[in-house]
C-alpha cells in the first residue's frame, strides 16, 4: 500500500526527526555515563576486595603469632609444673628413706599393717 495523500500523515501529526533523533543521543549519553560508572564501582569494588585481603592476612597472621605465643607460655607452665612436682616427689622419697632408715622396725610393722589392711579390702 502506497501512501496516498489522504493516509499520509498530516505535518502536524508527525513528529519531527530531530526529537527522534535527540533522545537516542541523550540515551547513548546517559549509556556511556551508566557504563562509566559501572566500571568506576567495579574498580572500588576491586580495590575494597584488596584492601580486605590484605587486612584479614595481617589479621590472621596476629592471630597466629599470638597463638604461638600462648602456646609456648603454656608448655612452659607446664614444664615448671612438672619440674616442682618431681622435686616435691624426690624430697617425699628422701623423707621416706630417712625414716626407714631411722626406724626400720616401726617401718616393717607399718608395711604389715597396710598389706592386712589390703588383704581385708580384697576379700569384700
Amino acid at each position: 500500500m502506497a501512501d496516498t495523500p489522504e493516509t499520509a500523515a498530516s505535518p502536524a501529526t508527525r513528529r519531527p526527526s530531530r526529537r527522534r533523533r535527540a533522545p537516542a543521543a541523550a540515551a547513548t549519553s546517559s549509556e556511556e555515563r551508566l557504563e562509566e560508572q559501572i566500571g568506576r564501582l567495579q574498580e572500588e569494588i576491586k580495590a575494597i576486595g584488596g584492601t580486605l585481603a590484605k587486612l584479614t592476612d595481617e589479621k590472621l597472621k596476629e592471630a597466629r603469632s599470638t597463638a604461638r605465643t600462648q602456646y609456648r607460655s603454656a608448655v612452659q607452665s607446664g614444664h615448671n609444673v612438672v619440674d616442682e612436682l618431681s622435686e616435691q616427689v624426690n624430697s617425699y622419697e628422701s623423707q621416706l628413706t630417712e625414716a626407714i632408715r631411722e626406724r626400720p622396725l616401726t617401718a616393717v610393722v607399718g608395711a604389715m599393717g597396710v598389706g592386712f589392711l589390703i588383704a581385708l579390702l580384697s576379700r569384700r
